[in-house]
């Protein structure tokens, strides 16, 4: 009872910063609605869909995993930040559980991401783009178990190297071999077999999948359920290993 107070205390105080200044919000979902608007268009032929709705149906999937990685990969700044501010610091003193204090932050970028989602598809609704309610929730679970692993991990590594100027160049090097082994902009069955066995190694390959799979209204396809299973494990490890990088840098 108290780690569930301590972290919607946490999750509270997080939430209200945000929404002092919510031009964050914007600022992260404008990216993907430029590829939304610039990109997409293109895709029909490239993708030889019958329809414009149907290439939508194989982009925005992965336009949203896109925006679940990089949404949790650097929210690691915002740390740092409270770091140098003694945030962190003063949070020693206090009775609040450890581990609400990383789950509190993470739950706020979860909620966070779930807009600019929701945002995302609401647009692509008008590019005709269709999916049954029941699969879209699903799919939104998947992009909110990726946001916390990556949020996650984020926190954990800010802590540890307790340095914009290392965090960036650290997560920009994660973050670009990810993007380009997931599929995410185009499906890697174009891709050559070399390249389609290494993607198999990347969790966030098997979530693009799954995400597909769900907006297709597969909703029984073995993607789903194994792209669910693998982000969920690795969302519990990622919190698991942040949760032990803040009780020892708030002891």
């Amino acid at each position: 009872m108290k780690f569930a107070r301590d972290t919607w205390l946490i999750f509270q105080r997080q939430t209200q910063l945000l929404l002092r200044n919510p031009v964050w919000v914007f600022v992260g979902v404008f990216q993907p609605v430029m590829y939304l608007l610039l990109f997409a268009p293109l895709l029909k032929p490239a993708l030889n869909a019958p329809t414009q709705a149907a290439a939508y149906k194989i982009f925005v999937p992965g336009l949203l995993v896109l925006l679940a990685i990089f949404g949790g990969l650097f929210q690691g700044f915002g740390l740092i930040a409270e770091l140098r501010a003694g945030v962190i610091e003063r949070s020693r003193v206090t009775p609040i559980s450890r581990l609400a204090l990383l789950l509190g932050r993470s739950l706020r970028d979860v909620v966070s991401l779930l807009a600019q989602a929701v945002i995302i598809t609401l647009l692509a609704l008008l590019f005709d783009l269709r999916v049954f309610i029941g699969d879209l929730l699903l799919a939104y679970l998947m992009l909110a178990l990726i946001a916390l692993m990556t949020s996650a991990v984020s926190y954990g590594v800010a802590l540890k190297v307790k340095s914009e100027d290392a965090l960036a160049p650290l997560m920009n090097t994660v973050a670009q071999p990810v993007l380009l082994l997931s599929g995410i902009l185009l499906p890697l069955t174009f891709a050559p077999g070399w390249l389609q066995a290494i993607a198999d190694w990347n969790p966030f390959s098997w979530a693009v999948d799954g995400t597909r799979a769900l907006f297709a209204g597969d909703l029984g396809s073995d993607k789903v359920w194994q792209g669910l299973t693998i982000t969920a494990v690795l969302a519990a490890l990622g919190v698991v290993w942040a949760a032990r990088q803040f009780a020892r840098s708030v002891r």
